[in-house]
């Protein structure tokens, strides 16, 4: 029963691996073609996307989770675009459903290759259980998702790292991508003949509007506990 289990552990490592070294393959390859500077050109992926016909949203998901894992690429044109040849609708889809299989790769790549790795060198202390509960961690997830400003991958990448199960943060990811996917894709519905960068200065100014509040409500909390003490 030990050696079936540690057997299954190493073709999780091994798998997890080879994920790792075919992304890196796929980024140095975008990196020397010069599709990754292309690929921040709104422009040019929105042609791209409209020449595919209806293979265009397998471009818009693959692309978006391929962000997410690989964190040079920009996601927003990708979401913007999405939303400019798609609609609000469709648009938020492909970009939800990009960003939630990027997102569950990273955590998966790190839960397997990180934490394993941790718990190797230190043992079951690794738990980390100092980072908060399941709730904590859940809704730290959740409200980073809100954030447009806030790493994406690197959330998804030290979630992985963490005690957090993984239906709760696919969960957390998921409802927190909604409102957030929704904007992108309408401002590049909206904006499809427009200036994007307009598009990122509102969405910036949404983002803040999320944070200021939370910020306030942590320092009165922790204001409050000095006080208790």
């Amino acid at each position: 029963m030990e050696g079936h289990h540690t057997a299954t552990r190493k073709m999780r490592l091994l798998g997890a691996l080879l994920v790792l070294i075919a992304l890196v393959l796929v980024y140095r390859h975008l990196d020397a073609s010069g599709l990754l500077e292309r690929l921040m050109d709104g422009q040019w992926l929105r042609q791209q996307t409209l020449a595919l016909g209806v293979w265009g949203p397998l471009l818009i998901v693959g692309l978006m989770a391929l962000a997410i894992v690989l964190n040079p690429i920009p996601s927003a044109p990708i979401a913007l675009v999405s939303g400019a040849v798609f609609g609000h609708a469709w648009g938020t889809l492909y970009v939800v459903l990009g960003a939630e299989i990027g997102a569950l790769t990273a955590f998966a790549i790190a839960r397997v290759l990180g934490h394993d790795l941790l718990r190797r060198l230190f043992g079951e202390r690794v738990a980390l259980g100092w980072l908060g509960s399941q709730n904590a961690l859940t809704w730290m997830v959740f409200v980073s998702r809100l954030l447009p400003f806030v790493s994406f991958d690197l959330v998804s990448y030290g979630a992985g790292l963490t005690h957090l199960k993984a239906w709760r943060f696919a969960l957390a990811t998921l409802l927190g991508l909604i409102p957030a996917s929704f904007l992108l894709a309408h401002f590049g519905g909206e904006l499809a003949a427009a200036d994007m960068g307009n598009a990122m200065v509102a969405l910036l100014l949404i983002g803040l509007l999320v944070v200021v509040p939370l910020v306030f409500k942590l320092v009165r909390a922790h204001i409050n506990r000095d006080r208790e003490a």
